[in-house]
């Protein structure tokens, strides 16, 4: 039977995909070995921001390990193979080909570990003339499409967030639970190859498909749905924004009566379906306009509410920050405590609780004498 706290991850990572997959399997109860190199993942270095660490850092390696190793060196080759020879799975996001050149690609892993389920994260896959690029996110954000439909008419724009690195993480975590689940039967282990660009491709898999089969490109409407109306932001009298959505033509109907004070629009040939509002959005976008723009925010609000109308605010990071459903837990780091975000997924026989973030080399003499020649 699996057993997430007998298995051993080894993960050669570096930056956000590879780190954000090891460190789900991490609170899923696994013990990982994170392999750094001297200096250290260089995510320890993008800013100093939490009691002296990384944001990034502290965020994505929690409960690992950490080992320093250059694996370039024999005597270092030896002993990763020696807890390879006992690891479940292994991980690895370094630059094209890295693993490979030093020994441990993946086919070669498997075939000499025929249980161990390998995991390869790139930035553009292994086939092709992309396939030795460097990847980064902001990169394939622009290269996939992605930073096309995002922002306003005006100019395109990045998702605030690394969302190709996280996509790929997860990915790649889910991939890597699906064959854990297999070996269960076959008692064979396998090869994982997921890519921020393909990971990023299948989000833009609708956008993709109206451009496939009608030849257009959905226009960057800022806060507001390509393909939905009405589904955005709108400004409230005292300056601030509501965001609201109609999914259905139920909704719709509701909407007119109890927010638009006008049953009547239904009719309207214009207003008849989600298409047709699509394509007379400004006409949409008045109608509600002329009634929220009366209203401040928090009676917009609770007009949508009590209408039953989908409805949120535009908030900012300070706003996140203080919001009453944002749910933190404690973390040790090197350099003292900090107060994280919790994991999105709560169980009911599990304490909401962190692991350490470890420092660099923290575990390096303790696995080096665990896995010693024998």
């Amino acid at each position: 039977m699996l057993k997430f706290d007998q298995l051993l991850v080894v993960s050669l990572e570096q930056a956000v995909a590879a780190p954000f997959c090891s460190n789900r399997l991490a609170h899923a109860g696994a013990r990982v070995i994170k392999i750094e190199r001297a200096e250290g993942d260089f995510a320890r270095g993008y800013d100093s921001v939490v009691q002296g660490e990384s944001a990034y850092f502290v965020w994505l390696n929690q409960g690992k390990e950490s080992l320093q190793l250059d694996i370039k060196q024999e005597e270092n080759a030896g002993l990763l193979h020696r807890i390879l020879a006992q690891a479940d799975v292994f991980i690895q996001n370094l630059a094209p080909a890295a693993a490979q050149r030093a020994g441990f690609g993946s086919e070669e892993l498997l075939d000499r570990y025929p249980r161990l389920i390998c995991c390869d994260i790139s930035g553009y896959g292994y086939q092709g003339e992309y396939s030795a690029m460097k990847a980064y996110d902001l990169l394939v954000q622009c290269e996939s499409g992605m930073a096309s439909i995002t922002g306003t008419p005006e100019a395109p724009g990045r998702i605030g967030v690394s969302a190709c690195d996280i996509n790929c993480g997860q990915q790649a975590y889910a991939a890597i639970l699906e064959a854990l689940i297999e070996r269960e039967q076959s008692n064979k282990g396998c090869v994982i190859k997921v890519s921020l660009f393909d990971g990023m491709a299948e989000w833009l898999a609708v956008p993709l498909l109206h451009y496939d089969y009608s030849g257009k490109i959905q226009p960057r409407v800022g806060i507001n749905h390509a393909t939905i109306s009405p589904y955005g932001a709108y400004r409230c009298r005292d300056g601030l924004d509501i965001v609201l959505a109609i999914q259905n033509e139920r909704e719709w109907v509701n909407f007119c009566e109890r927010v638009l004070g006008n049953l009547g629009l239904v009719d309207d040939a214009r207003l008849e379906s989600n298409q047709a509002r699509v394509e007379n959005r400004a006409f949409v976008d008045e109608l509600i306009s002329g009634v929220l723009s009366q209203l401040d925010q928090a009676e917009a609000a609770e007009l949508l509410r009590q209408a039953g109308i989908a409805y949120g605010r535009v908030n900012d990071i300070a706003g996140l920050s203080r919001h009453p459903q944002l749910r933190r837990v404690k973390v040790e780091t090197p350099a003292g405590d900090a107060q994280v975000v919790a994991v999105a997924a709560i169980r009911s026989d599990r304490a909401e609780t962190l692991r350490r973030v470890p420092s660099i080399g923290e575990h390096s003499a303790a696995i080096r004498n665990e896995f010693a020649k024998g």
